[in-house]
Formats: C-alpha cells, structure tokens, sequence
C-alpha cells in the first residue's frame, strides 16, 4: 500500500516523494546486466497511480505494459473508476500483442483496505452495531472495533474521524463498479496487526506545528501524520475482508491480498472462505487405480460434457477463483499451506522491491534472505512482480524493471524467458488464462 508502508518487521516508512528509500539498483545483481526486454510485456501486478493524479498522464508513454491498479479507500474508488474509463484494457488478447495500445492498459481494482476498515461500520450481520449517525453512537463504534478504546485514554480522538458508513452500502457500490468493468478485480482487501491510525489534521496543540496536506496527494492517506496508539482490530477487519471475498466469489473475479504480521490469521480467514470446496487430493495408490480401470468407463456424449463443463464454470463459490498475496512477507511454511494441492482457490505471490528487498543489505540481509527463500518456494506459475507504487511513470517503470531482474537472477531464469513467464503468469492472475 502506498504513502505508507509497514514492513513484514513492522517498520513504518513513507514511499512518497523524495524521502522514499532508494529502489533495488540492478548492478547489484550483476554490473554487466544485459538490456531489459521491455518488448515482451511487463505487468505490475499492484500499484496505486490514482493516489498522485498528476502522474497519471504519464500511463501512456510508461514502458510497463499493463498496470493492475488497486483502490482502497472513499477518495479513490471513483478515481480508479474514472481513470479506467479512459485508460481501461479493452481487449485482453490485444494488450499481449507488441502493437498494444499505449492508451489502454490500466486494470482498475475495487477494494477497501485494512488500514482504512475502521471507517466501516458492519451492518451485515444479526448482532450488528447500529449506527445511527448520532455523535453517540458513532464514538460506540470507534471504542468497539479500536484498540485502545479511544473513550478511555483519548476523548476527543472518535470526533476527529470520520462517520462510518454501513457495510452493506459499500459492498452494493462495489458490486456495481465491478458490473462495470468486466476485467476488474477486487482490491486492495486484507489484514494488518501493525497499522495505527494517523492523528487527525487539527490534533497538534500548536496549530503551527500542525502537518500540512500534500495537495499533489489523494486525500485519506497519512501523508506525514503522526501515527495514534490506536489499531484496528482483527476481528472487525476480518469481518470486512470476508464480506469482499464472498463479492469477488460472486462476480468471479480475482483479488489482490494485503497482510501485514497476520500470515496465520490472513490464511484462517482465506480458508475458512473455501471450507467445504477442498479439492481432493488422491493417493499414488488411487491414482495407478482409477488410471488403469479409466478404459472402462464409458465416456460421456460431447453435449452431455459441454452441459456439465457450463454449469461447473457457473457455479457461485464464496472465494476468489485466484488470489495475489500482494509483497508476500510470510514464512515459507505458510507459502506451502496456501499451495497445497486441496487449496480450490489459485494463489499467486507477488514481490516488490519497495516492500520485499533491502538494497543496503545485500543479499546477506534478514529481510532479503527471507524474501529469496520465499521466491525459490514459489511455483513459477504463480510469482508475480508489483511496483507497489503510489506515483506512475519511470520510477514505476524502473521498480518493475527491479523486481523482474531480482525474481529472475533468484529463480536462475535468463531474464528473456523469465519476463515472458512473468507476464503469463500475470495473465492467468487478471483474466483466468491458463497457458
């Protein structure tokens, strides 16, 4: 998530403007590094452009050939709306083709993230709060979902924020903004233990001291504010990532996941989700089995199947049919759970540079290690590359160039070959081909 990022330690540090730490520099994999193909197609499998409308402009004339672009508040979902109404991929197979169009090759993405799940009030389910738009009930809704409750150690802190609005309402908007846009995914949803919500605005004493907005930024983000003792709780993030999960299930598209120091408890929401869908998983024994007696069966007409291949495709599951864990920073051992061959959903694990690498650390590097490890354990069918980024254009171009290399050089993939697998990869995440 852009403006502000935590870490898989925790670490809170802005990547906007100047002030962003600098990128992962490819001659640190190899001084003689050979031209980038940019020919082949390179895909950002999550970024955020809307949140700097100024660097919007700039899509067209990007090397990157298609930008999976996430909303995730009240500010931006129109805009990424907008911006895909002029900017939109039209045709998938076209966008594929070295004669793309440089004018069409943003995928909007529909979601409301963790950080800002707080401004939801749950209104779907039988022991819902009531919010009633009164100044009561809308400090009852902040003291019971945040933690500290801010009536306790912070008074006048409920005030300052906004008034929540119902569950259902955003669920309803979504649902329509999807019908609109047929590639559209649902995005960015997910969990996170370490985000604190940003004091407001007027919180300083001293109104000079008092932050002053970017105005070249969206509004909604933390943009420099200091950071509450305030979190949200798990259980009331769940309950809206939940509530988007079934959405993506229904309209059969995919989702883009954040998860933040909450591998376990991100997987338990995930699984619960496809409970009762578990693929079964055979034995060696009963795989020789059915496959020698598989001449005995009689097969079925080729209407008969054709029927029974359309109603398994329409079938509504309560799941995404293929899930991106968006800079994936989880151990190893929670990757396999998520690739185990009884998981009914696919899962992709997309990696960043801004997120996921340390380029003062080298490969020797905690974090680094550990993303490595998580790259290696990836099926190659299913990494993909992000940006991350909250400004489009060539240090966006250049963060996809960084992550290609560091996946591929990881992988020991040549760089030609490794793209076009990445940008497979990325079509079968977006659209649902398989190659």
């Amino acid at each position: 998530m852009c403006q502000q990022h935590i870490d898989s330690e925790g670490v809170e540090s802005s990547s906007g403007g100047t002030s962003a730490r600098p990128l992962f520099h490819r001659s640190s994999l190899n001084p003689d590094t050979e031209p980038f193909p940019w020919d082949v197609g390179v895909f950002d499998a999550h970024c955020h452009p809307t949140d700097t409308m100024s660097s919007v402009a700039t899509i067209p004339h990007m090397n990157a050939r298609g930008l999976t672009v996430m909303s995730t508040r009240l500010q931006d979902q129109d805009l990424v709306f907008n911006v895909a109404l002029e900017q939109g991929v039209q045709d998938k197979d076209a966008l594929f083709s070295q004669q793309a169009s440089h004018e069409k090759r943003f995928i909007p993405s529909f979601g409301w993230h963790p950080w800002f799940s707080y401004q939801i009030y749950d209104d779907t389910t039988p022991n819902a709060s009531n919010h009633d738009g009164s100044a009561e009930s809308k400090i009852a809704h902040y003291d019971q979902i945040l933690a500290p409750a801010p009536s306790a150690k912070n008074p006048g802190f409920s005030a300052g924020l906004p008034n929540p609005r119902p569950l259902s309402q955003f669920i309803q908007e979504t649902r329509e903004r999807l019908e609109k846009s047929p590639f559209a995914l649902v995005g960015e949803v997910g969990l996170d233990k370490a985000f604190r919500i940003p004091e407001s605005w007027t919180s300083s004493p001293d109104a000079e001291q008092a932050p002053q907005r970017d105005e070249s930024l969206t509004p909604g983000g933390r943009e420099g504010r200091q950071l509450s003792p305030h979190r949200v709780s798990l259980d009331h993030q769940s309950a809206i990532l939940k509530a988007q999960l079934k959405l993506a299930g229904e309209l059969n598209r995919a989702a883009s996941v954040h998860g933040v120091q909450v591998h376990g408890a991100l997987y338990n929401v995930l699984a619960e989700c496809w409970k009762g869908h578990e693929k079964e998983v055979l034995s060696k024994r009963e795989k020789k089995r059915i496959a020698a007696n598989a001449e005995n069966f009689e097969t079925s007409d080729e209407e008969g199947d054709g029927e029974g291949k359309a109603k398994q495709q329409q079938e509504i599951k309560p799941f995404p049919p293929r899930i991106c864990l968006h800079s994936y920073s989880g151990p190893v051992n929670m990757l396999r759970q998520y690739i185990h061959p009884s998981v009914p959903a696919a899962i992709f694990f997309s990696f960043s540079v801004a997120i996921n690498w340390d380029p003062e650390a080298g490969s020797e590097g905690n974090k680094n290690k550990k993303t490595a490890d998580a790259i290696r354990a990836t099926p190659d069918d299913r990494v993909l590359v992000e940006s991350d980024l909250h400004t489009a254009g060539p240090r966006m171009d250049q963060a996809l160039e960084d992550a290609c290399r560091l996946v591929c050089d990881i992988k020991g993939w040549p760089l030609r070959e490794g793209v076009e697998r990445l940008a497979r990869n990325w079509r079968h995440f977006v659209f649902g081909d398989e190659s």
